[in-house]
């Protein structure tokens, strides 16, 4: 890789000021450090990150596993995985920004982008997200230049829906996709756990930009970013899919937020 051009380490040199849950990127925004979860805007309850945030749905869903669960082949990991209740209240969703904790997947694009809105932020364009993603070294993955397995919760042993229902092209709504355990870990893991999948700024570090969860971004037909842990990919940065459209939501579609600083002052 090439080192940044003088006009870039101008920019990044930029003094800005963001919320303490986010990070200064390039002089220009505010990305937040941690993949979203949610709470309830007015009371600050917490959702749970296994429903899409919609009480109606999360109980239809609910209901429709839990009956093909009733049914399952006994022994069969479909009938002795448990599946987690949702939140039986109705939500206005903010979205957080939190270290340790099981982030917020089963967002469709338009949901993650009012979820942010009512944090006072917004979707980040795909521009500003790839650069994130690099660091202020501008490299392809958070860690280097060099794809590594295991650096990031990407490319993982097994697909949640194939072993819970031996067909990984449904199911995607199950709440129990990234609960489940491989390798010892479970697939979907708590926010800032995978230590070296950290895009450096300064001091500062921005986790789980690769993997993990896909990331919506502010796209008019629909794009997510940054792959999600059993997708096949060595992309890093540049993982991109854009086949579905805003309103497609399924266990491996999160977000996370942008906002635009403060530019410090006495500058």
């Amino acid at each position: 890789m090439e080192s940044p051009r003088p006009a870039l380490l101008e920019i990044l040199r930029t003094p800005i000021t963001c919320p303490p849950d986010m990070v200064a990127v390039a002089g220009r925004v505010c990305v937040d450090r941690f993949e979203t979860s949610l709470v309830d805007r007015d009371s600050g309850r917490a959702w749970s990150p296994f429903f899409t945030p919609d009480r109606e749905r999360a109980a239809e869903v609910f209901a429709f596993y839990s009956a093909r669960r009733d049914v399952a082949a006994p022994g069969s990991l479909e009938a002795t995985i448990a599946i987690p209740a949702p939140s039986s209240f109705a939500i206005a969703a903010r979205a957080v920004s939190a270290k340790g904790v099981v982030p917020q997947g089963y967002l469709s694009a338009d949901q993650a982008e009012a979820a942010c809105s009512a944090a006072g932020k917004r979707l980040c364009s795909e521009a500003e997200w790839i650069t994130a993603c690099r660091g202020d070294v501008m490299k392809d993955y958070p860690y280097g230049d060099r794809y590594e397995q295991g650096a990031c919760n990407v490319f993982r042993e097994d697909h949640p829906s194939a072993m819970l229902h031996g067909n990984a092209a449904r199911y995607h709504d199950d709440p129990r996709n990234g609960q489940l355990v491989v390798a010892g870990k479970t697939l979907l893991l708590e926010t800032g756990s995978s230590a070296r999948c950290a895009s450096k700024w300064g001091d500062d570090a921005i986790f789980d930009m690769v993997g993990n969860l896909d990331e919506w971004v502010a796209d008019a037909q629909g794009v997510f970013v940054g792959g999600f842990y059993s997708r096949g990919t060595r992309a890093g940065c540049f993982s991109r899919v854009s086949a579905h459209p805003r309103r497609y939501a399924d266990y491996s579609t999160g977000t996370r937020c942008c906002k635009d600083p403060e530019v410090a002052a006495n500058r």
